[in-house]
């Protein structure tokens, strides 16, 4: 009872005293908010005369002093979950918005625009007869985080046209659900899918069916989760058991970069079907990949595939039957792992089982990482079968891959007038806030607490957002290595305690200004190195998955640590103000690092340097 007295009386007078700044909470003039805390923090623990770093400082919470002490007291009593989106909203969270109960259904032709609730969408179109249904955009350009479910489209229609131009484009961190497309519909019905997902950072995508048990249906599916970043997807039936249908499937994942694809079926059991798959992970860096079934157990089928994992970049891939168990068709495989930096590939079968069928492979390229096993011995045609490999090595065991230009480079480099490239240096995270300190430490934050953090954010079972969670407790739970120092925080009072501890109270903070240049060529203007340029120690701290703003921060000993003017060439115009840090000790680092495969070398040879990136910071002690 005590208790609950003394929150109402601070409620109340926060609450007098918002009203007596004029309506406004105002975190210079208002003591009591979370930022004022922080910045307070920051002249208690800290002891220079160096400006407080406004970028760690504008990541505190941004709730007012009356949101923070009530959401205090819900987390104290265990009941936060029961106002999640209040919380989420007033914090800056990450968190997947509830799909409603209800239902939206459409069984009339329409002319759909957009639809960006985000929410279950049971029903559309199914079982019309003749006519045509468009749904141009079904939230795409969303800022906040989109879970969406989509039941049933054109299901059972006859003679009835469709087109779904745009599901889930231009979104960050999605988790998408699409059931059934256009399955058990006949006639001259036609569907077409133009983009699912496309230039979506980390999408979670699971297509279930499409266009399934269907009779003389034309379908075509142009773009699948193309140019997206990281992510993993799931396409478990395309054209399953249908008879004389049409399907083209022109893009899957081109263009992007460390995609987990899953793909089940494809075609499989159709009869007198004709199906071209243009591309799958074209262009693709690093793609984990598996397609497990095309075109097994069909009858008089024509499949073209033109082009699998074509320049990719590494990766791991396995492809387990292709055209198993058919008869009478014409399949053609034209181009398989077509690339100057081969990964590991696993070709399983090939027309294995197959009768009266013409077969042609016309190109399969692959390295020593590569097996093509179980492939049909009659009736299959090789145009080409290299196992050579045409990639270098380092230290004669490792097969080179593509690093972004600029991601490393050499300390020599950073002298005025250099010319060099600027890697993608962008957050690719969500934005989010840190949580204030008495919140942070009455919440759960450990793998073996997993389901009541996933209670507290109502995370659902094998989601995105678990997995993300998952992965992130595991990196904070990780022995440290050899001398490393390491910790995972959530607030900016426990990242100050953490560089403080390490380096001590006469730090500063550090980030690159902003993005700009990156992609291009830049510049070296002024260089300046930190504590006079002397080799010392730093801490680190790297943004990880979580609902709420979260670092990976540990100690780097043995570095040097500059700032840089970075100009336009041409204009020589200053377009930002970089941050670098240099290891000098790079003996425990594995030989495959990406620094090795872009600057030669191994190992404890050379020193490594690269840019702190967008959002990213380091600490070192202030000159």
């Amino acid at each position: 009872m005590h208790n609950i007295m003394t929150t109402l009386f601070l409620l109340i007078l926060l609450s007098l005293l918002t009203v007596t700044l004029g309506g406004r909470d105002i975190p210079d003039k208002n003591p009591f908010t979370p930022k004022a805390s922080v910045a307070r923090y920051w002249d208690k623990h800290v002891r220079n005369t160096l400006p407080k770093p406004l970028f760690l400082l504008s990541k505190a919470s941004p709730m007012t002093a009356v949101q923070a002490a009530s959401f205090t007291n819900l987390a104290a009593t265990n009941t936060l979950s029961t106002r999640l989106p209040e919380f989420c909203s007033a914090a800056h969270l990450l968190c997947f918005p509830e799909v409603r109960p209800s239902l939206e259904k459409h069984t009339k032709d329409e002319n759909f625009q957009t639809y960006n609730d985000g929410q279950n969408f049971t029903n559309y179109g199914t079982g019309r007869v003749n006519g045509i249904d468009t749904f141009k955009n079904y939230s795409n350009d969303i800022v906040s985080i989109p879970v969406n479910a989509f039941r049933g489209y054109s299901r059972s229609s006859i003679d009835h046209r469709e087109s779904f131009t745009g599901y889930a484009n231009d979104i960050n961190v999605a988790d998408q659900s699409f059931n059934i497309y256009g399955s058990n519909s006949g006639g001259e019905g036609s569907g077409e899918f133009k983009n699912y997902s496309s230039n979506s950072n980390v999408a979670e995508l699971r297509f279930t069916t499409y266009s399934d048990d269907t009779v003389n249906r034309k379908q075509s599916f142009s773009s699948y989760n193309e140019d997206g970043n990281a992510g993993d997807q799931t396409f478990q039936s395309y054209a399953k058991n249908s008879f004389g249908d049409k399907n083209d499937f022109t893009g899957y994942g081109t263009d992007s970069n460390v995609a987990s694809s899953s793909f089940t079926n494809y075609a499989k059991k159709g009869t007198a079907s004709n199906s071209t798959f243009t591309n799958y992970g074209v262009n693709m860096n690093n793609p984990q990949e598996k397609f497990q079934s095309y075109g097994d157990g069909t009858v008089g089928a024509t499949h073209n595939f033109a082009n699998y994992r074509d320049q990719a970049n590494v990766g791991d891939d396995s492809f387990q039957s292709y055209e198993k168990n058919t008869f009478a068709s014409t399949v053609n495989f034209k181009n398989y792992g077509n690339s100057a930096n081969p990964g590991s590939d696993t070709f399983k079968g090939y027309a294995k089982g197959a009768e009266r069928n013409t077969v042609g492979f016309t190109g399969y390229s692959v390295n020593t990482n590569a097996t093509f096993k179980d492939y049909a011995k009659e009736g299959v045609s090789f145009a080409s079968y290299n196992t050579s490999s045409s990639s270098s090595t380092v230290g004669g065991s490792l097969v080179k891959r593509w690093v972004e230009p600029g991601k490393f480079f050499r300390e020599s480099m950073l002298k005025e007038g250099t010319v060099m490239a600027m890697p993608d240096i962008r957050d690719k995270m969500p934005q989010r806030s840190f949580l204030p300190r008495s919140i942070l430490v009455k919440l759960p934050f450990s793998s073996s607490k997993i389901e009541e953090l996933k209670s507290v954010f109502k995370v659902s079972d094998n989601s995105s957002m678990e997995k993300m969670m998952m992965e992130s407790l595991g990196e904070c739970e990780r022995a440290p290595s050899v001398g490393e120092i390491k910790r995972c925080v959530g607030s900016v009072e426990d990242m100050i305690d953490f560089a403080t501890s390490v380096l001590g109270r006469n730090v500063g903070v550090w980030t690159t200004q902003n993005v700009n240049g990156f992609g291009k060529n830049v510049m070296v203007g002024r260089v300046k190195g930190m504590n006079g340029g002397k080799v010392t120690k730093s801490v680190s701290c790297h943004q990880s998955w979580f609902p709420y703003l979260l670092y990976y921060c540990h100690s780097v000993p043995k570095v040097r640590v500059y700032e840089a003017d970075l100009l336009d060439p041409e204009s020589k115009a200053k377009i930002n103000h970089g941050v670098a840090i240099c290891h000098l000790d790079t003996t425990a680092w594995s030989p495959t690092h990406g620094a090795f495969v872009a600057l030669g070398s191994g190992p404890g040879r050379i020193e490594v340097c690269h840019w702190i990136f967008e959002n990213d910071m380091t600490w070192t002690v202030a000159d």
